[in-house]
């Protein structure tokens, strides 16, 4: 640990823990038994305060006196892609683009060999689905009309109807696909 980061560390770890609880300097300071203005001197991090008041703080933030020092954690967090749910469908692969369910919503990428098709399965009515063709070419088949797609192409389509998916091409497809789910009553 850098003894020259850690003032702006500590400020910006008491900042942040007292912001993510919602609360005022003001109101962390007295649960602290520290004056307002040393708590802002400690979150500008100009402050040298001693064992004691630090030891306040992280009882007032519910936290260790690690953790006031400790370099912040991330927060974000990486998802390898064999992480993610595959469904095959015949040769063709849907790979579920985000980690986490959105009630409401379907978010995957399409991946077709050559001259593969695969059949949607239609939704709940009232359901709107979104493909756009990013790489190779998409051959869309909705309720018996047909839309080609080329890269950065999109077509809006009620998802509740009989569709399918084709690559028509030479080399493999990619495409994703947003549906946003209607209820179901």
């Amino acid at each position: 640990m850098n003894d020259e980061d850690l003032p702006d560390r500590l400020a910006r770890n008491i900042r942040t823990l007292r912001e993510t609880r919602g609360a005022t300097q003001a109101q962390l300071a007295k649960l602290a038994g520290v004056p307002r203005a040393t708590w802002a001197h400690l979150e500008s991090g100009a402050a040298n305060p001693t064992l004691s008041v630090l030891h306040r703080v992280a009882a007032a933030l519910q936290v260790s006196l690690e953790e006031l020092v400790a370099k912040p954690r991330a927060s974000a967090r990486h998802y390898p892609r064999t992480s993610l749910p595959v469904r095959m469908r015949g040769a063709g692969m849907l790979r579920k683009l985000l980690p986490d369910p959105l009630p409401g919503m379907e978010f995957d990428r399409v991946e077709l060999p050559p001259q593969v098709r695969i059949t949607g399965v239609p939704h709940t009515p009232g359901t709107r689905e979104y493909l756009t063709c990013e790489v190779g070419e998409l051959l869309l088949v909705a309720s018996g009309e047909r839309f080609h797609l080329q890269p950065g192409d999109v077509v809006v389509f009620r998802g509740d109807q009989k569709h399918s998916y084709e690559n028509p091409g030479t080399k493999t497809a990619v495409g994703y696909s947003v549906v946003l789910l209607t209820p179901s009553v």
